[in-house]
């Protein structure tokens, strides 16, 4: 039988809502960080800028996609410090800065209902057949 794991609350965020940390703050724009900067030849030249723009956006598609598929699909993580999990994913939140995962197997036990923040992941496998 798997062994029930508690709850970890994060404290609140500085915001009166609790919502989490102000996107301006220092903390959240050097862990968070929302988009890549162009290459320095793609400034200069409007027709490579242009590829390089196109180039993300097909990835970002392909991403997005990925992660629908995986939705209510067994998920294994691999985390720093050579932690594997494995859990059933359900979603990104849409700055994919977290997933939402049930049944999280952990090598202490099992989570009913997670959050893995996406800065611990290096990789992520899951069957497409199922």
């Amino acid at each position: 039988m798997a062994t029930p794991v508690s709850v970890l609350r994060l404290p609140r965020g500085p915001d009166p809502n609790s919502r989490g940390f102000d996107p301006r703050s220092p903390r959240f724009i050097a862990l968070c960080r929302t988009s890549i900067s162009t290459s320095a030849a793609s400034e200069a030249d409007p027709e490579l800028l242009q590829r390089e723009q196109h180039t993300r956006s097909v990835l970002r598609e392909k991403f997005l996609r990925c992660l629908l598929s995986m939705t209510n699909k067994n998920v294994q993580f691999h985390m720093y410090e050579k932690v594997k999990v494995e859990a059933t994913f359900g979603a990104s939140d849409i700055d994919v800065l977290n997933f939402q995962v049930s049944d999280l197997h952990t090598p202490i036990g099992v989570q009913k209902e997670a959050l893995i923040r996406c800065q611990d992941v290096i990789s992520m496998t899951f069957d497409l057949n199922t």
